[in-house]
């Protein structure tokens, strides 16, 4: 009697730990890891200025990524954190991306967070920058490069064509809350006086004596030219 209430006992400890096991193991449940090439038809990249209407992942989401959130102490390559490195196109679809459904992405879902949970914690993307990520994924998240053939010098007013290419690249550490080198680009105002004391064009072509921006890349050519352009009509708010 005695060797089956222990028999019973032990077959009770047993069945309490599988579920504790169980348990832990559903509370651990991480994002699969995800092969880039698979999402390339094999290839590390695939061209980017086809007449297709897909969202360019070199000129309209990386840099999202690189100036929000691949940051010291945030997703860079040494913080790395909660595990994620948000620095190139390998690491951003390796986890947290589902390639065609950004509902079910995490690195999408947290844009819409609250509070600590939302991402990036210090303000919001903006509905621009959330709409070119979502489209992105759902268009497969493809390494798409090359893109900026599409990129017209001769356009280059302040609204249309000058602020976007700051807000994408530039504004993710230079915004109230995340004044990297205490330089604000968040708004007109704040860019104009950058221009007048020649810092942002020292920094975007990378001249000596001036932080290279945006950090780990530089803006194309075309986009370098734009910025010109506009400074030397006036920089004006139009």
């Amino acid at each position: 009697m005695k060797a089956k209430s222990k028999l019973v006992y032990g077959f009770r400890i047993s069945i309490g730990l599988l579920v504790l096991i169980l348990v832990l193991l559903n509370g651990c449940v991480h994002d699969p890891f995800i092969d880039p090439t698979t999402l390339n038809e094999g290839e590390p990249n695939t061209p980017g200025c086809v007449t297709d209407g897909n969202v360019c992942f070199e000129s309209s989401v990386l840099p999202i990524f690189i100036s929000s959130c691949a940051r010291s102490k945030c997703h860079d390559a040494t913080s790395h954190k909660e595990g994620y490195t948000l620095n190139n196109y390998n690491n951003i679809v390796r986890k947290g991306i589902s390639p065609g459904n950004a509902s079910k992405s995490k690195l999408y879902k947290v844009l819409f967070e609250s509070g600590e949970d939302r991402m990036p914690p210090d303000a919001p993307l903006t509905q621009a920058q959330k709409d070119s990520i979502a489209a992105w994924i759902n268009q497969g998240a493809k390494n798409t490069v090359n893109c900026n053939c599409a990129c017209n010098p001769d356009q280059f007013t302040f609204a249309l064509t000058v602020k976007p290419i700051i807000n994408n690249q530039c504004v993710g550490c230079h915004k109230p809350g995340s004044l990297g080198g205490n330089i604000n680009l968040a708004d007109y105002t704040s860019i104009k006086a950058q221009v007048t004391n020649g810092k942002l064009v020292g920094s975007i072509t990378h001249a000596t004596g001036f932080s290279p921006m945006p950090q780990g890349t530089k803006l194309s050519e075309c986009e370098i030219n734009q910025i010109k352009s506009w400074i030397n009509a006036g920089a004006l708010n139009n």
